[in-house]
């Protein structure tokens, strides 16, 4: 049974740092496309960051150049890093994996080929 259990998120000012952490069970980092999405109230999921069974990333354009996502194959644990935090990355952050047996696709960010989500973990960043 897969699951995915995210942590670290938290509060900070603009400015800051914050780095997330999903451990995954029941799934091979290896093998599929995993990444991270976010949500605020009143606003569509959007992808946040992927990286790929051959170590590949993409990242939306707001926040490129200031997150980072990587993975811990020996411990099956996905990271995002997130540097220079805005007030509009404040949202929740949710954990997520295709089905396993896939590349990340060319339309990454969008929500079909994630089969498996994680709870998320809220994000806050304050002016």
């Amino acid at each position: 049974q897969v699951q995915l259990q995210e942590s670290g998120g938290g509060s900070v000012q603009a400015g800051g740092s914050l780095s997330l952490s999903c451990v995954v069970s029941g799934y091979s980092l290896k093998s599929g496309c995993v990444g991270w999405f976010r949500q605020t109230p009143g606003k569509e999921r959007e992808g946040v960051a992927v990286i790929d069974s051959d170590g590949s990333t993409r990242f939306a354009d707001s926040v490129k150049g200031r997150f980072t996502i990587s993975q811990d194959n020996a411990k099956n644990t996905l990271f995002l890093q997130m540097n220079s935090l805005k007030p509009e990355d404040t949202g929740i952050y949710y954990c997520v994996a295709n089905r396993g047996d896939s590349k990340c696709p060319r339309n990454w960010d969008l929500i079909y080929p994630y089969y498996y989500w994680g709870q998320g973990t809220q994000v806050t960043v304050s002016s």
